[in-house]
């Protein structure tokens, strides 16, 4: 039993040593193989990978942004596509890039573009393309503008335009409006006004309302103070004619009339017609009825409607007598004497209707 054992553990010795010098050649083997390759380069980069680190350096100074005016719009309606390009630190861009011939429109028609370039100094330049765009089809119902490659460089003094290589390129973000209406397609479901409770005011807001309501109140009082003043004013302004004033007036008058010239035709009539005037202020200061551009019937009604028919009778009645010696034929032009006998009437009336 002891030997049997002896010899398994004899033979348990010798694999083991088999294995590890198995396990030592193929690790010799590994590092002769390693060895056996060349040794990396450690020289300077390529020219292409430097002008690959250089773009992407580069490409961090170039910043583009793009949007449209309105997200929804109808057949015919128009809209702007924006791009805005900022370059700092020297760089610049393509405009040719961005011409409307390069733009990839979805079912869409270009109506103008408008460039703009703005140096703020410092290396910065700022663009700004607006393209003016509209749509007169309703498929599809989403409109695109896709995607655009802009090419960059590194302004360099004396540089000619031929002689310009790109530094690398960036992408134009695209955008996408709908045709069709802001408004839901589910009227019934739709919701114009949120569900929420209104916030409570703060308290020193609700303390403001009645002190606004104050100030609007007393602001009215200063109106209406004014238009009492105004109309003070007004009813002073069509206050009558003092009687010592109306007197002085008409006897001025009658005096004027006195001095005219009645031996001719002429002379007589525009008598006639101050006295017709004359009269006729009369009646409006002391009767009340306004007799300017009223007949002497019209006149003779108003006088009785007011209960002033019998003693205003001889001014209606001298009134008539003037019409026709205005405008009657010459033939039936008063004299002379007549004329002087209208004045004292003239005179007559007037004192009646003072008494």
């Amino acid at each position: 039993m002891t030997s049997r054992r002896a010899r398994r553990a004899a033979r348990g010795r010798r694999f083991a040593l088999v294995f590890a010098g198995f396990a030592l050649a193929a690790g010799m083997a590994v590092n002769a193989a390693i060895a056996a390759q060349p040794a990396p380069q450690t020289g300077p980069p390529s020219d292409r990978q430097r002008q690959e680190t250089e773009a992407a350096g580069l490409r961090d100074y170039v910043v583009v942004r793009s949007s449209v005016d309105r997200s929804a719009i109808w057949i015919g309606d128009r809209f702007s596509f924006i791009i805005d390009v900022e370059c700092s630190h020297g760089t610049d861009i393509l405009t040719d890039d961005l011409s409307r011939d390069r733009l990839r429109l979805d079912e869409l028609d270009v109506l103008g573009v408008e460039e703009t370039r703005e140096d703020r100094g410092d290396g910065r330049i700022v663009y700004r393309f607006t393209y003016r765009l509209t749509t007169y089809s309703f498929e599809p119902a989403t409109k695109r503008i896709g995607e655009m490659n802009l090419k960059y460089y590194v302004r360099r003094p004396g540089q000619r335009p031929e002689d310009i290589v790109p530094a690398g390129d960036v992408i134009v973000p695209g955008a996408m409006v709908v045709v069709r209406s802001l408004l839901p397609d589910d009227m019934n479901t739709a919701r114009y006004r949120s569900e929420r409770p209104p916030v409570p005011r703060a308290a020193a807001l609700v303390m403001l309302q009645p002190i606004g309501i104050g100030l609007a109140i007393v602001s009215v009082v200063p109106a209406v103070l004014w238009m009492v003043a105004l109309q003070r004013q007004w009813r002073h302004r069509r206050r009558r004619q003092s009687v010592r004033q109306l007197r002085h007036d008409e006897r001025a008058s009658l005096d004027e009339v006195r001095a005219l010239d009645v031996e001719a035709e002429a002379g007589r009539r525009e008598a006639f017609d101050r006295l017709s005037a004359l009269v006729r202020r009369h009646v409006t200061a002391a009767w009340g009825v306004s007799a300017d551009g009223l007949t002497v019937a019209e006149i003779t009604s108003a006088l009785s409607a007011q209960g002033k028919g019998e003693v205003s009778a001889e001014a209606t009645v001298f009134l008539d007598t003037c019409e026709k010696a205005r405008y009657g034929r010459p033939e039936v032009v008063p004299s002379r004497g007549a004329c002087q006998a209208a004045i004292e009437q003239a005179e007559r009336v007037i004192g009646l209707g003072r008494s």
